[in-house]
């Protein structure tokens, strides 16, 4: 089965312990921003089907790797929500915006 798609870095090694044969290689800087680019979406659309955690955790996951290749770590990254969170709050009042003057 051909798949041309990122995965996450122990699949290869599952593949093989379950008796498979895993053909990859490691991509170029660039074709791994496209990728993971392309994973982020994957895996919206499959949290969009499923709604469970594990989808969530799929899209944060993504999402640091995305935050690793602009040189932001995790920390940096959860600092900078953190920060926002602060000054412009989250989500939890479920407030629809109508209009604005």
């Amino acid at each position: 089965m051909i798949y041309n798609k990122l995965v996450r870095d122990k699949i290869p090694e599952i593949i093989e312990r379950n008796g498979g044969k895993a053909d990859v290689r490691v991509l170029s800087e660039e074709e791994y921003k496209q990728y993971l680019e392309k994973k982020l979406d994957e895996e919206t659309v499959e949290y969009h089907r499923d709604k469970t955690p594990e989808e969530l955790a799929d899209i944060l996951e993504v999402v640091y790797a995305l935050a690793a290749t602009a040189g932001c770590s995790r920390e940096q990254l959860m600092e900078t929500c953190r920060r926002k969170h602060d000054l412009r709050g989250g989500f939890e009042a479920s407030y629809l915006l109508i209009s604005s003057e």
